[in-house]
């Protein structure tokens, strides 16, 4: 195969990145590399490997001189997560979901770049490193369904440009700290959170769409300025150990608010008619709680 000259110079731009691959590859356990697998056809000696695809799906995606992306698909693959990836300084999207890797996060990453993590389905372990707080251009962070242990940073608030934020099925403990300013959607569901859900943890959230809170421990009072958040459309507060919910009117009558479950709590006391006032509802359980009366 005969390769034009701007071809051959991006493969030689692209070919000096093989030695941080390697050192990737060579973090996972060799007997989990299956043959059909990505990492399995990774072959840096061939320069059709470098050569540009229209469509990505798997693998390493590459742009100018730099790796952009890395993709592994979900076949299993254990080991540990080597600190030398952040070696791939340009990485913008590191996404290793739904395979068996194992051990601590890495404390320090200077992936200043990144703006996709997703690490969920695997079996991560320790503490959600606090190194994430510092990434100034993360959009999007997945690391549910692991053992992630320990409460979260205080420094969450610092990443403005996070939009979404996945948490779920981990072991995480203590309080909600304040959340980044711009987030669209929070999930730190199946936890074991704990202490009072306070108004300052979601201050400024103009934004927020999503709330996926259940299966957690924030027992007491769930306060009237909860439901008033302006942009918000579904709640997930179920198996919570509330005992109490105030719901006020929504300000001037609007409210995106179309789906809210709140059962298996302890809600006692008697059911609002303010539920009523948000006209976009389509979707409200109540199930397993203690109400009196009857239903308004």
């Amino acid at each position: 195969m005969t390769l034009s000259y701007d071809l051959r110079s991006h493969i030689e731009q692209n070919k000096f990145l093989t030695g941080y691959n390697l050192i990737f590859k060579a973090a996972i356990k060799s007997n989990s590399i299956k043959p059909y697998s990505c990492l399995g056809s990774w072959n840096f000696s061939d320069d059709s490997y470098f050569i540009p695809r229209a469509y990505f799906s798997y693998g390493l995606l590459c742009s100018g001189n730099s790796v952009t992306q890395l993709t592994l698909n979900p076949a299993d693959y254990a080991g540990t997560l080597t600190p030398l990836i952040s070696k791939i300084a340009q990485l913008v999207t590191l996404d290793l979901s739904t395979n068996k890797f194992s051990g601590p996060i890495p404390p320090r990453y200077s992936l200043t770049n990144l703006q996709t993590l997703v690490l969920r389905f695997n079996s991560f372990s320790g503490t959600v490193p606090p190194f994430l707080t510092a990434l100034k251009s993360l959009e999007t962070v997945d690391l549910s369904y692991n053992y992630l242990s320990g409460s979260l940073p205080n420094s969450w608030s610092s990443i403005g440009s996070l939009r979404k934020l996945d948490l779920s099925y981990n072991k995480l403990t203590g309080s909600l700290p304040k959340l980044p300013p711009n987030l669209i959607e929070l999930a730190i569901k199946a936890n074991y959170l704990s202490g009072p859900l306070y108004k300052t943890s979601f201050q400024g959230l103009t934004q927020l769409e999503v709330v996926e809170l259940s299966e957690n421990s924030f027992p007491g009072t769930l306060e009237t300025w909860f439901f008033l958040l302006p942009t918000l459309q579904q709640v997930d507060l179920a198996n919570y150990s509330f005992t109490w919910v105030d719901i006020w009117k929504p300000k001037n009558g609007n409210s995106n608010l179309v789906a809210v479950d709140l059962g298996f709590n302890r809600i006692e006391w008697y059911l609002s008619v303010n539920f009523a006032a948000y006209a976009l509802l389509s979707f409200l359980s109540l199930r397993y709680n203690r109400f009196r009366g009857s239903i308004p």
